[in-house]
């Protein structure tokens, strides 16, 4: 089947078509303007989508050299993400399904991130663990079969990458902070600051970076910015190592709770280069299988959105036309 995908849960507009699970295009816009702002911005984010969804999608059927009309399905995110971004992708979504008279397909955001890894590797089959982790979202998932999820740990404040975005503010560093904190850590000291690792209670597989977030925060106020920009790249390695330890240990946990020997990645913070070397230090060490996306398909894609869009038609599932955006959808079974 071939699949449109559209994507705007945050500040990414991506369009992607797909023929039975590979990918012909994938176009992603990025929203550059929240730079100044050092975060997304959620209106600007609605109205950026709004005035580049037509030329994105018309991009991707331009590199996958396929005309409108051959298109059988459309895959679109419905949640978690910002409300106002969900809408205009989804309007749109429905309007071309509804006059192209093709199915619509909601899609999942945490779910489409785990189908990034089925575009690429045809290995990791179920049933294995998942490390979703992005700007908005730190997860284990027991993936027992697509469509099948059971989430064994979660954040309980901030994730992963939304702790990275606001060290990075407070440090100065930029915006987006993740690629940026990983990028000067490269020639940091890592154990320049021993910053607290929160495990939580005994055999807890849930996550939290607040307390984390805090101490770089005390941490900085205690010295002069003339010192902060002098050991910048070392409290920036220090704090991404601190992030990279407690989501290794909770995810060799979840590994063994799950009885399995496979781990997936996904999501944004998969990029971080800190995370990938340690992990697969580990998974060589611990003999289990490691399996990411590159580097394109760990951010907000939608050749993700169609590849999950392309498994659920093939399950004879759709959606109607009152298809709704929920900012905080929970990943759920079928």
């Amino acid at each position: 089947m071939l699949i449109l995908g559209i994507e705007t849960s945050c500040d990414e507009t991506s369009a992607a078509i797909t023929r039975d699970g590979r990918i012909l295009s994938n176009v992603i816009y990025s929203q550059l303007i929240h730079t100044r702002y050092g975060g997304v911005v959620p209106e600007i984010a609605s109205r950026q989508h709004i005035k580049t969804i037509m030329p994105v999608v018309q991009e991707a059927l331009s590199r996958a050299k396929t005309p409108l009309k051959k298109i059988e399905g459309i895959a679109v995110t419905y949640g978690p993400g910002l409300v106002g971004c969900l809408l205009v992708g989804i309007s749109w979504s429905k309007a071309l399904a509804y006059s192209l008279k093709i199915p619509l397909i909601g899609i999942n955001h945490i779910e489409a991130h785990i189908f990034a890894n089925f575009l690429e590797h045809p290995k990791p089959m179920p049933p294995f663990v998942c490390l979703v982790v992005s700007g908005g979202h730190t997860l284990l998932v027991d993936v027992k079969e697509k469509g099948n999820y059971r989430v064994m740990g979660q954040t309980r404040d901030d994730a992963a990458g939304e702790a990275f975005d606001k060290v990075a503010k407070l440090l100065e560093i930029g915006y987006p902070g993740g690629p940026l904190i990983d990028r000067i850590s490269k020639k940091g000291k890592r154990d320049f600051v021993r910053f607290p690792r929160a495990y939580l209670e005994k055999d807890s597989l849930d996550f939290s970076f607040s307390g984390l977030k805090t101490a770089v925060a005390i941490y900085a106020s205690g010295l002069s910015k003339t010192k902060i920009n002098r050991n910048k790249k070392d409290i920036a390695a220090s704090f991404q190592e601190a992030v990279a330890d407690v989501l290794i240990e909770k995810s060799i946990r979840a590994l063994r709770v799950a009885k399995s020997k496979r781990l997936g990645l996904a999501g944004g913070v998969a990029r971080n280069s800190r995370l990938r070397e340690k992990l697969e230090a580990k998974a060589k060490d611990l003999k289990f299988d490691l399996y990411y996306p590159s580097y394109e398909l760990c951010t907000d894609n939608a050749a993700m959105v169609a590849a999950c869009g392309d498994f659920y038609l093939s399950q004879g599932i759709k959606s109607d036309l009152s298809l709704n955006a929920i900012p905080y959808a929970k990943i759920s079974s079928i």
